[in-house]
């Protein structure tokens, strides 16, 4: 499957079998895109940009893991497939990673509204990321959930800056209580460029 596609079918998912006897080969030669599709935001915020790849290998590890068969296919397509990127557009898991329990619900109860506050800055350009309308992200007690699904839509012109080298780009949440930049890196722009058509 081209790197480029925007949707898996189930034409490219593997059985159980199939993907048990290469789930180490795949995880192994995804390791290294997973990586600079990785970007550590501040101390305990990750911003992971997904594509077809890692949509592909997520749907086949919940599929061998849950073992739900031809029955639970059509909803790991639902769930997965938003998140693979237009061609216009990149898409993030987010992920506020905290090990200790309380430590974790403290954080998040200050973070209410987080969702709406990640940004992708191109140049001198602010552009908003757009939380995933699935579920509500901050609870009405006004916790926020550990982990957000964030799409950033780019303009054309906003592709060609991001991919001409002069330009800075940074990836950035403006929340009152998690305030943090985080540049990208030219290798991981190199690999976040694939996403564009």
């Amino acid at each position: 499957m081209p790197r480029d596609a925007r949707e898996i079918t189930p034409n490219d998912l593997l059985t159980d079998a199939e993907f048990a006897k290469v789930r180490r080969e795949r995880r192994t030669a995804l390791l290294p895109i997973k990586r600079l599709r990785r970007i550590d935001l501040g101390p305990i915020c990750t911003v992971h940009f997904e594509c077809y790849e890692t949509m592909l290998f997520q749907i086949q590890e919940m599929l061998l893991i849950e073992k739900g068969g031809d029955e639970q296919v059509p909803d790991e397509l639902a769930a997965y497939n938003p998140l693979i990127p237009n061609g216009s557009e990149l898409v993030a898991t987010i992920m506020f990673e905290i090990d200790d329990p309380v430590r974790r619900a403290a954080t998040l109860a200050r973070l209410g509204g987080v969702e709406d506050c990640f940004f992708l800055q191109v140049g001198e350009d602010r552009i908003r990321g757009r939380p995933e309308g699935d579920v509500e992200r901050t609870r009405d007690d006004g916790k926020a959930s550990s982990v957000h699904f964030v799409r950033f839509p780019l303009q054309p012109e906003h592709v060609a800056r991001f991919r001409d080298p002069a330009t800075t780009i940074l990836v950035g949440c403006d929340h009152e209580h998690y305030s943090h930049l985080a540049g990208i890196s030219p290798a991981t722009r190199a690999e976040l460029s694939r996403d564009f058509a």
